[in-house]
Order: C-alpha cells, then structure tokens, then sequence
C-alpha cells in the first residue's frame, strides 16, 4: 500500500489572482513556492494547497465543483473573528457532526469549512 509523506491539493482557477490573493493575503496562509502560473502555500509542515493558473495548464478549472477543503482550526469562533477584522466574508458557525464549524467560499465558488471540537465541559 501507499505511504504518504507529503500532500498537496492543487485548485486549478480561471481567477487565479483573486484565489491567490484570498488564500496568501487574507487567510494568511505562508507561500512555500511560487512562480509565474503556480504558487504553493503551506497549510502544515507536510500539507499544502497549490492554486494554478488554469489559462496555463492542461488541467480545466473545478470552478468549485465537488470540492471542500475542511480544515481544523483552534478555535472557530475566534478564527471567524480574525476573518472579519481582515475583510474577509464569512457566514455564522454552525454545527455539524458534533463540531463548530464555518464555511467560506473562495474567488472559484471552492467551499472552505472550518471546524474545531467543542471544548471540554
């Protein structure tokens, strides 16, 4: 079987740009690699999520069909906040299958959900 050392979801995006600059800029996400088409940006010490210039790529754009990017967070509430402070639009938390959790869209139509567990009671 497969043993996985390193990840990377690479979005493949008509508004390059904008998707770039949504997770670099305003989620703050730090750049591992970039260059003219393609920037890699570091979610964890092994995991990253890639954005391409689908005008300069044989792969079509997702136009944000079928994907969700979930992702843990500390603390939803608090991150929300961080969000809004930065300008960036959110909708409310909510839950779902137990946790707090929060979903934003990317300049694609990408879902990004945040969660995080309850805290301890």
């Amino acid at each position: 079987m497969i043993r996985v050392e390193r990840t990377n979801t690479i979005l493949y995006c008509r508004r390059w740009s904008e998707t770039v600059a949504f997770y670099r800029d305003q989620l703050g996400l730090p750049e591992a690699f970039a260059n003219e088409w393609f920037v890699e940006l570091m979610l964890g010490p092994d995991s990253f999520l890639s954005v391409a210039d689908a005008s300069r790529s044989s792969i079509p754009p997702g136009d944000g069909a079928g994907i969700t990017l979930s992702w843990e967070v500390r603390d939803v509430d608090r991150t929300r906040a961080q969000l809004l402070e930065a300008g960036v639009t959110v909708g409310e938390t909510g839950r779902r299958w137990g946790a707090t959790v929060l979903d934003l869209f990317d300049p694609e139509g990408n879902r990004v959900e945040l969660w995080s567990e309850p805290p301890d009671e």
